[in-house]
């Protein structure tokens, strides 16, 4: 199995937990912009947005290619995409938007079914007049995120792999989950109950 024909999205951010240390899962205020967003999950095309511009996420729409997720970094004071923008990023394949500040008509994003992870919506947009160059790495709601770089999003957050490290990462988060899915919640209490007993003996808690 490689990297373009592995089910990343097969499994939620809560299992890659098991793969992953804190520091590669985002800060929690990267949520979706709507209710019902399905999980999406693809390679990043990263882009900086310089502060109160958005000129490079728009260029960026025109270069990521089908599959892509775009991931980046910007403020929080401006706009940096709307319904156009989000609208030709769909209809182009790029799987959806990863985004460290905010955007804007997301009633339009919303019907079109676009997946956005932001950190909300005001009504102005940015600029467009600063240039950075593109798929370089990034932050993105405290995570450093690579061109290439595996992204997994839900509602339950947001988990980027790096691209080295993916298939062994999905191989950890796929047995979890398949163990999860296996047991009864008789059985996951009994085994959580005995694990939780053992550390507080060894950690000598009485009652």
């Amino acid at each position: 199995m490689d990297l373009h024909n592995t089910p990343f999205d097969s499994v939620s951010p809560c299992e890659y937990a098991d793969a992953l240390p804190r520091e590669q899962f985002m800060h929690y205020a990267i949520k979706p912009l709507w209710e019902g967003m399905p999980r999406i999950a693809g390679p990043a095309f990263t882009v900086k947005c310089e502060p109160g511009d958005h000129l490079m996420l728009h260029a960026a729409i025109y270069r990521a290619s089908p599959g892509d997720i775009i991931v980046v970094e910007a403020d929080d004071e401006f706009a940096v995409a709307g319904g156009n923008v989000c609208a030709i990023a769909q209809s182009r394949g790029i799987k959806g938007f990863v985004i460290d500040g905010v955007i804007r008509d997301l009633a339009e994003t919303r019907d079109n079914k676009f997946p956005v992870f932001a950190r909300g919506v005001i009504p102005k947009p940015g600029a467009k007049k600063c240039i950075a160059p593109l798929n370089e790495p990034i932050t993105c709601a405290g995570v450093t995120v690579h061109a290439g770089d595996i992204i997994v999003a839900d509602e339950e957050g947001i988990a980027a792999i790096p691209r080295d490290e993916a298939l062994a990462a999905y191989d950890i988060a796929q047995k979890r989950a398949q163990k999860d899915g296996s047991m009864s919640l008789e059985q996951w209490q009994a085994e959580h109950a005995e694990k939780v007993e053992s550390i507080l003996a060894k950690l000598g808690f009485a009652e």
